[in-house]
């Protein structure tokens, strides 16, 4: 009784969380989307080595330091949020083709690059010394966008990494700075710019008209880069505003659009598994921080690594307890399928049991019908042979009185006429007896082969070869034919057949001993299958 309470609890609990974690269809399927976007993740990676590749042999085939310093920047940005240690090593390889290139200004693209690829590793210290190499004033307006746009992100590291709010404050209000410098700096036709507006709009608690500067956003559908950064601010917007489901759509756009990219330093897969996990949904909660994990270790994404760290244990515990929960009801459900399994066995062994008894009872009730029909067959045999042998029977007696009366009156009549000699001649004389006698054995057999004519035939069936009987010529049965159609007729007492016939018993008795040792079979069982032809 206590495990189907327990098994109940946990399946209300299941519908409870199933409920409470329902997001709308969009929603879902952009989650879904997401979800296998994670399983084909190796898939955009190989792709990305593969670019890599090929700038790598063009740069080892390459002898012209210019296009070999372009080459280094290119690697330098795929590899940036992929692998930044190796990033860092293009760009050590970039100031070594400085000397070469003597170009001034490509000097401040190497300290930035190296900036932004400190910020990754979380070199924050050193990162902040690269930047008071530069002096902007120095900067083409091109380096100044790209000056400003990394020291906001930098400044974002730091409001990010640092727990202390009044310097986490100090630091947004910095990256607000250098946002009102990159509007400054930026054309109104760059994609980028609606993205730093509707920034400043949220840290302004101003969400509504940054999701109205977002909905106006347009830019090339293949820039993955600039649509995860739409996606990721509107779903800091919507995160003000409190509206968790379009917030959970636009970071789950963004993350996939991170995935596609095939960048492993990212925000918006964590932030994302933290709302899965508010949302009961501990299964992709564990998923996508386990994925962010991995990505930001092969990165050596320091930031991304700490943030994950953070909320890792509390979802790893969370993800623990369903998963025993599950098991507590897999559990309960395998106890009571095999209670059901259990059941069901011992209902097909009854089964079984009862079918095999019924299969016994019909074979005795078959062979119960079988006796009875042959019964009834006999029966029949029986009434038919009574009828045939009763009005026979009838028959003969009326003939045997008019034959007695015709013999007492020609005796009446020899009185009469005083023949003495005559009259005692005809009472001593037997002629009349025998061939009363043969006239009735005559009438015997008709009838009796009436009724069987094929006697004969499956008598002899029974004898071996020699021992075959048939009658004479003017016979219908002989002696031995005539025994045997009596015990055919149920007829088997040998006295009974001796006075039957007119012989004495031990005449009886030798031809039924003669004719059973010519059978070809059972000699025992002779006499039974004669009573069954």
């Amino acid at each position: 009784m206590k495990k189907t309470i327990l098994f109940i609890l946990l399946l209300l609990s299941t519908i409870a969380r199933l409920e409470a974690m329902a997001v709308s269809d969009s929603t879902a399927r952009v989650l879904q989307l997401l979800d296998r976007t994670i399983e084909q993740k190796e898939t955009y990676h190989a792709q990305l080595e593969q670019r890599i590749g090929q700038l790598k042999k063009q740069l080892y085939a390459s002898t012209d330091p210019r296009k070999q310093y372009n080459l280094c920047g290119s690697l330098f940005t795929q590899y940036l949020h992929y692998q930044a240690d190796s990033s860092l090593y293009y760009i050590q390889r970039k100031r070594e083709l400085l000397p070469q290139l003597q170009l001034q200004e490509l000097e401040s693209d190497v300290i930035i690059n190296t900036v932004e690829v400190m910020g990754v590793i979380g070199m924050y210290n050193e990162a902040l010394l690269e930047l008071e190499k530069i002096h902007p004033n120095q900067l083409s307006e091109e380096q100044l966008a790209y000056y400003y746009r990394t020291c906001r992100a930098y400044c974002g590291w730091l409001a990010d990494y640092t727990p202390n709010k009044a310097t986490k404050s100090h630091y947004q209000q910095i990256t607000d700075a250098y946002r009102d410098s990159i509007l400054l700096m930026t054309s109104s036709q760059i994609p980028d710019r609606d993205i730093v507006l509707a920034e400043k709009k949220l840290l302004a608690h101003r969400p509504e008209e940054a999701i109205a500067i977002l909905q106006h956003y347009a830019c090339d559908k293949a820039d993955l880069k600039h649509h995860a950064f739409h996606h990721y601010t509107f779903a800091e917007a919507y995160g003000t505003l409190g509206e968790t489901d379009p917030q959970i759509y636009h970071l789950a756009k963004a993350a996939v659009c991170d995935l596609q990219r095939a960048v492993r330093e990212y925000a918006s897969l964590q932030k994302l598994a933290k709302l899965m996990y508010d949302e009961g949904d501990y299964e992709r909660a564990y998923r996508y921080l386990t994925c962010s994990m991995e990505d930001a270790v092969a990165c050596n994404a320091r930031l991304r690594f700490l943030e994950v760290t953070e909320f890792y244990p509390i979802i790893d515990r969370a993800y623990q307890a369903q998963l025993r929960e599950k098991h507590v009801l897999m559990r309960n459900m395998l106890i009571c399928v095999s209670v059901l399994v259990l059941l069901l066995i011992v209902s097909t062994v009854y089964l079984y049991y009862w079918m095999k008894k019924l299969q016994v009872m019909r074979r005795h009730l078959h062979e119960a019908n079988r006796q009875l029909v042959s019964t009834n067959q006999n029966l029949e045999e029986a009434g038919k042979i009574k009828e045939a042998y009763i009005g026979r029977y009838l028959d003969k007696c009326v003939g045997y009185l008019d034959k007695l009366e015709q013999y007492r009156r020609s005796l009446e009549k020899l009185a009469m006429a005083s023949k003495i000699d005559d009259l005692f001649k005809a009472i001593r004389s037997e002629q009349f007896l025998q061939d009363e006698r043969k006239t009735f054995y005559y009438e015997f057999d008709k009838s009796f082969l009436e009724l069987f004519p094929h006697f004969i035939e499956d008598f002899n069936g029974l004898l071996l070869e020699e021992g075959k009987i048939f009658p004479k010529k003017n016979e219908l049965l002989n002696t031995e034919l005539r025994i045997f159609a009596l015990i055919r007729l149920g007829v088997t007492d040998s006295t009974r057949i001796a006075h039957f016939l007119g012989y004495s018993l031990a005449t009886v008795y030798n031809y039924r001993s003669k004719v059973r040792n010519k059978a070809s079979g059972d000699k025992e069982r002779f006499e039974q299958q004669v009573m069954q032809l």
